[in-house]
């Protein structure tokens, strides 16, 4: 008891800052969503990857849909939109930002250059934003198209009122197939496809509870069973996120927990790897596509993915998708499972077919002990409709050793 108490001191002392969670972090055990809490927002959309902005506002990124009935946003179909949100559950609004780069669903834009856009992160005043591109237009047939790429822009001020091509250049070009190059994308036809769909680590509102100085990307490791269960990662200087020569891959795990990184892409390795049997043949491969957050208030990162629901000819969306959560005392992990879904219905509706969970990061409590958790529903009614494509969120608390964190 004496050695604990004095190491407890050891840490204050010497760090000045440390907080109980980080001397010694609670033990979480498993989590249950709260289904009497589930709210559907509306938005008709899809993916909802998320940042927290320095005036205290949410983004979060639309993916082919119209928004509706938000009347704060123009009624169009986007392929890819950013939309704003104030407040907190039950009652946030959602609004426009008026100066993202306009990216139709059409006969023009889409059909010529089509992104996606995934990852995103606020950095010291400057959002960063990775758009996810395939190698060819989308079609119910073979040969099925898969994702190659990501592109990404920016906007310096903050608010997203103007945006920049990753060479600083505005306004944002949107590539079509054809001209699209490791000149112009941050990533584009590395080995295995890895990094083309994009999830960019969470560490409070602006960035501000880093202290690393590096912004950290994850990804699936491919596009097939076998690599895209695998998570890759990525980091980069926060102030060099422009440059793709700064980033560094990680290899391997050292047998004191730090991690072996590389410059080399092709010599990265799986910082964890996900059940087989969640990823899809037919239209895409879509799958294993993380939310990663810091939880400040535990000391410990927290990440949510989901694996396919796929029928028996590897068509999307056959039947419930897979749900987990995993922590981790570093980014690199290693990753411990709390909790696991393998028919991911929630309020118990065999007939959903979730996707994209997605870590509201500024909706975390201010004990770390619950989170509002969002996601996109693509299951049909008999008219084809699709009554829960939109941003549906409900609240998950936190298990510990002594139960319930509330």
């Amino acid at each position: 008891m004496r050695r604990c108490a004095l190491r407890a001191f050891l840490v204050l002392s010497l760090c000045g800052h440390a907080t109980a969670a980080e001397i010694d972090p609670p033990k979480i055990t498993g989590l249950r969503r709260l289904d009497d809490t589930i709210l559907r927002l509306g938005g008709q959309g899809d993916n909802w990857h998320m940042t927290w902005l320095k005036d205290d506002r949410m983004v979060a990124g639309l993916c082919d849909g119209s928004a509706a009935p938000w009347e704060k946003v123009p009624r169009k179909l986007y392929n890819s939109r950013l939309i704003s949100i104030t407040g907190d559950p039950p009652k946030p609004e959602f609004a426009d930002v008026p100066g993202y780069p306009e990216l139709l669903v059409g006969p023009g834009p889409r059909d010529v250059s089509r992104y996606y856009n995934f990852g995103i992160v606020a950095v010291d005043d400057t959002i960063y934003q990775f758009l996810s591109t395939p190698d060819r237009p989308f079609e119910d047939k073979a040969p099925y198209p898969r994702f190659l790429g990501a592109k990404l822009i920016y906007s310096p001020d903050n608010g997203g009122a103007t945006w920049h091509n990753q060479d600083g250049t505005t306004p944002v070009r949107w590539e079509p197939w054809e001209e699209r190059s490791h000149q112009n994308m941050a990533f584009f036809k590395e080995p295995g496809d890895a990094f083309s769909l994009i999830t960019c680590l969470q560490m409070g509102q602006n960035y501000r509870e880093n202290t690393d100085g590096y912004v950290y990307l994850y990804s699936p490791n491919g596009n097939v069973e076998g690599s895209m269960n695998q998570l890759a990662l990525a980091r980069v200087p926060k102030d060099r996120v422009r440059d793709r020569q700064a980033y560094e891959f990680f290899a391997s795990r050292k047998a004191d927990g730090s991690a072996e990184w590389s410059a080399d892409i092709a010599k990265r390795g799986p910082v964890h790897t996900f059940p087989a049997g969640w990823v899809n043949t037919k239209i895409h491969p879509y799958a294993w596509h993380p939310s990663v957050v810091y939880v400040k208030p535990l000391g410990l990162y927290l990440m949510a993915n989901w694996g396919m629901g796929c029928a028996p000819d590897g068509m999307w969306f056959g039947k419930p998708s897979y749900l987990g959560f995993w922590t981790a005392p570093h980014p690199w992990g290693p990753w411990k499972q709390i909790h696991e879904e393998t028919a991911w219905t929630p309020g118990g509706d065999q007939n959903a077919r979730c996707y994209q969970p997605q870590i509201a990061p500024k909706w975390i409590a201010a004990d770390g002990k619950s989170f509002w958790l969002v996601w996109t529903d693509f299951q049909a009614r008999p008219d084809g409709g699709r009554p829960y494509y939109d941003f549906n969120t409900q609240r998950v608390e936190l298990l510990t050793e002594n139960g319930i964190q509330n």
